[in-house]
């Protein structure tokens, strides 16, 4: 088995700012998340946040990911375009991605599904979340039961702004009553992207085994595979033709 090359990328301003998220995350979440994946044979682990020159993917970077791990809150508007774009390419290319939380809003997930993603309704309030596999023989569903319980986490409610998923994997029901479509893949180009919704910063959401679990089969179902050659551009028939 050939070794899965993963980025998890932080924006990591909550951790700075904020004392009790600092308190749950002391090395921030990228670390949390990281700590889980370097655990699990055939992974290959790296951080990358926000501040970092290039937000930490640089060419080099972005070539040796085989999937990038995005988490992102405060500052999607200081995410630069160019990086966007390169990332975007990147997908495109067959690198696997898989968008956390709030990440709904950035920049890359919106370019990559067209459409406004960070509009749902929300609420902060520390709800209990019941998390219902709807796509039990899916390979991120592995190893989880009928559902799983997050005991206090933000609300997401519907209308989430997402094109129809390829896959429905989880649908979230929160005790205030709202649902919402909490695990959806998506193919753009040659990439395998994964949005998942559970990741509030306040709460210890990535020392949860559960959470971290689905994270762990993500980047193993969102790996790039060869596949065939993709060719483009002006091509001479491969039979001989009337206009020959």
């Amino acid at each position: 088995m050939s070794t899965i090359r993963v980025t998890v990328w932080n924006e990591y301003r909550h951790e700075k700012q904020n004392q009790h998220v600092a308190s749950i995350y002391p090395r921030g979440i990228h670390h949390a998340i990281g700590d889980y994946l370097s655990g699990i044979e055939g992974l290959e682990i790296g951080t990358a946040t926000l501040d970092e020159p290039e937000h930490g993917l640089t060419e080099e970077v972005l070539a040796n990911t085989d999937v990038l791990i995005w988490w992102g809150h405060l500052a999607h508007a200081e995410v630069r375009d160019d990086i966007v774009e390169k990332v975007r390419e990147r997908v495109l290319d067959g690198m696997g991605l898989i968008v956390l939380h709030s990440g709904h809003g950035s920049k890359l997930f919106e370019r990559l599904l067209g459409t406004r993603t960070g509009r749902l309704k929300w609420r902060d309030d520390g709800e209990l979340e019941r998390v219902w596999v709807v796509e039990p023989g899916h390979p991120i569903a592995d190893g989880l039961g009928d559902c799983f319980e997050i005991p206090k986490e933000e609300m997401y409610g519907e209308r989430f702004d997402i094109p129809a998923p390829d896959e429905l994997i989880f649908i979230s029901w929160f005790e205030g009553g709202e649902v919402f479509r909490s695990g959806c893949t998506y193919r753009r180009g040659k990439g395998k992207l994964f949005y998942f919704r559970p990741g509030h910063e306040t709460f210890p959401i990535y020392h949860q085994p559960e959470v971290l679990k689905v994270i762990g089969n993500a980047v193993r179902w969102a790996a790039p595979n060869p596949g065939a050659a993709v060719i483009s551009g002006r091509m001479e028939p491969i039979h001989p033709t009337s206009k020959a």
